[in-house]
């Protein structure tokens, strides 16, 4: 897991150089035949990958998004009408069946499909009329990582594709970011030894880092066995803040930009209640330090709509070294696997 992590600078930097042309082309198509929406499908970290998109998609390119839900399809035999559609199918593997199955009804029903996947020889990228790549290699770890920052990017993509205010110059940027989060990683190993018998936590975030609050949780959950709560930082106001007592960890991802007010109202009442609070942001916002307990702070000021994929990394290494301390294999996590099937 470690080493996929530390793999992912120049996973980034080869996922967008393979993309431009395939991206292009995908650009002049959508010109053509612009959906009236899009439906992204996936599960697991994909589907918090699909969660990013959805912020994405629709602050950037202005188009309604949904999350497809699999059981309507797999359980109930819904038919759902996609003319004029865009349905994206996300999965690493490019094998998860319920995902594969949504695609396929999707694309018999009228919809342009797309899959995203780190197989070029999946049922997925079979299914798909168009396929975007992520170029990771192959991840061996169970917990996912390098292919979920992957498929991030492939979220941007596809919204510069729907002619969204994304720019390839600014993409191009991120590798460097990442490559800085990589390290942190002595910082982040030693901080996690102070949460060795951590048994409970809650993930705050919002907007979009929204996602990654559901990412980090997955991971304290699969990789440490930790029961991890994930909230918008709005949300968590509403009820689940009762939890908090004194000493309770809280993760909050704090961005500079337009989130901050919220999540800085946030950890403020979570400084009132005495909670542990660790802020993972950047150098852009110096007014953090005085709301969390710790701080993890990367060098460079970003672009709140690019700190996604730099945030996350070192709240991977922080799971992967926390399994550690606790005496766990985070490559081989009990009673799950690599790819998991469902209907």
């Amino acid at each position: 897991m470690l080493a996929e992590i530390r793999q992912q600078p120049e996973a980034l930097a080869h996922t967008l150089s393979s993309a431009t042309r395939p991206v292009e082309r995908f650009k002049r198509l959508l010109e053509k035949r612009r959906p009236r929406l899009v439906v992204l499908v996936a599960r697991g970290t994909s589907d918090n990958a699909a969660l990013f998109g959805r912020y994405l998609l629709e602050i950037a390119a202005g188009i309604p998004v949904s999350l497809a839900a699999p059981s309507i399809s797999t359980l109930y035999d819904a038919h759902v009408d996609y003319r004029d559609a865009l349905v994206v199918a996300i999965s690493q593997s490019g094998e998860s069946t319920d995902t594969n199955l949504v695609l396929e009804r999707a694309r018999a029903a009228g919809a342009l499909t797309l899959g995203i996947t780190n197989e070029s020889g999946s049922t997925l990228a079979r299914i798909a009329e168009h396929t975007f790549l992520v170029r990771a290699g192959r991840e061996k770890a169970v917990a996912a990582t390098k292919t979920y920052t992957g498929q991030i990017l492939m979220m941007y993509l596809l919204a510069y594709a729907l002619g969204g205010r994304v720019r390839i110059a600014d993409l191009e940027r991120i590798p460097e970011a990442v490559e800085q989060a990589v390290a942190l990683e002595a910082e982040v190993e030693e901080l996690s030894n102070r949460y060795r018998f951590m048994r409970h936590a809650v993930v705050v975030g919002r907007g979009l880092n929204y996602s990654n609050a559901f990412e980090f949780a997955l991971k304290l959950m699969e990789t440490c066995y930790v029961v991890a709560e994930r909230f918008s930082s709005a949300d968590f106001l509403h009820g689940p803040i009762a939890l908090v007592e004194p000493s309770f960890p809280v993760f909050a991802f704090a961005p500079p930009g337009k989130t901050w007010p919220s999540i800085g109202e946030t950890l403020a009442k979570l400084n009132g209640l005495r909670a542990e609070i660790v802020a993972i942001t950047d150098s852009g916002n110096r007014d953090v330090a005085g709301h969390a307990t710790r701080v993890i702070r990367l060098p460079r000021r970003m672009k709140e709509v690019l700190t996604p994929i730099p945030y996350i990394v070192p709240a991977q290494i922080f799971a992967a070294c926390l399994a550690v301390q606790k005496g766990l294999d985070p490559d081989q996590p009990r009673t799950i696997s690599k790819v998991t099937l469902t209907l």
